[in-house]
């Protein structure tokens, strides 16, 4: 079998170092790929947001199955313009991506199917959203709409802090496009995991949860980055 892998970062290569390892997998292309990747499979000059050079890629060579890691690619479409030709690929719709590429309908997605999340609201004007911050207080977090590398959510531990923040997302475009529309929601305290599971519409295949380290500093203080590591949590830690 011929995989293609589209990406460039630590998700990727993970992805690549796996797949080298299965006796099905015959030979591995990565777009764009990187050094470390690069010594486990051909590396193509593709960018992962050129959806219709990954199309003709993958047509052209044969591929069997393709794999997304970026969010960015799968929230434009990739997954749809690839089936539309035919083509397997592994990865959400981009209504499915809609959970990760807008935290405004992620977050009305859990109230509507009553799925326990911080109380919160959205708003696209900064005054709106100064008022509401004062009227829930602080510490409180502030989070842009759209994709932002893993740095769109700033917790804040006053009003001040908070207010300054979407000035800087909605007013001076810190996050470009993702920060026109925010979220403010409540602070909650206490440990964050992710739980990841596999899903077609019938099935469900769990994932070990695991945790980010995303602050800057240590003692998980400073501003979050893309992420600096995860630990693996054992599944006894999840009382699900």
């Amino acid at each position: 079998m011929k995989v293609l892998v589209i990406g460039s970062g630590g998700r990727e290569h993970a992805l690549v170092w796996k797949l080298s390892q299965s006796e099905k997998v015959k030979s591995i292309c990565c777009a764009p790929g990187n050094a470390g990747i690069k010594k486990m499979a051909s590396c193509v000059k593709i960018s992962s947001d050129d959806i219709e050079g990954l199309v003709g890629f993958a047509k052209k060579e044969n591929v069997d199955l393709t794999i997304v890691g970026p969010e960015d690619a799968l929230a434009a479409g990739i997954v749809d313009r690839f089936e539309e030709e035919g083509l397997r690929i592994f990865g959400p719709s981009k209504v499915a991506a809609e959970l990760e590429s807008s935290k405004v309908f992620c977050k009305d997605f859990l109230e509507k199917y009553n799925i326990p999340t911080a109380a919160y609201q959205a708003f696209d004007k900064p005054g709106a959203a100064k008022k509401y911050i004062e009227k829930i207080g602080a510490p409180c977090v502030v989070k842009a709409d759209g994709l932002a590398a893993g740095k769109g959510v700033i917790i804040c531990q006053t009003e001040d802090e908070a207010k300054e923040t979407v000035d800087q997302m909605m007013k001076e475009n810190a996050f470009g496009d993702a920060g026109s529309t925010v979220v403010v929601e409540k602070f909650l305290t206490g440990e964050e995991a992710s739980f990841i599971a596999f899903v077609d519409g019938e099935t469900v295949l769990p994932l070990p949860s695991s945790q980010d380290h995303k602050a800057v500093f240590e003692g998980d203080r400073g501003p979050n980055t893309g992420g600096m590591g995860a630990i693996h949590l054992p599944r006894s830690w999840m009382k699900v």
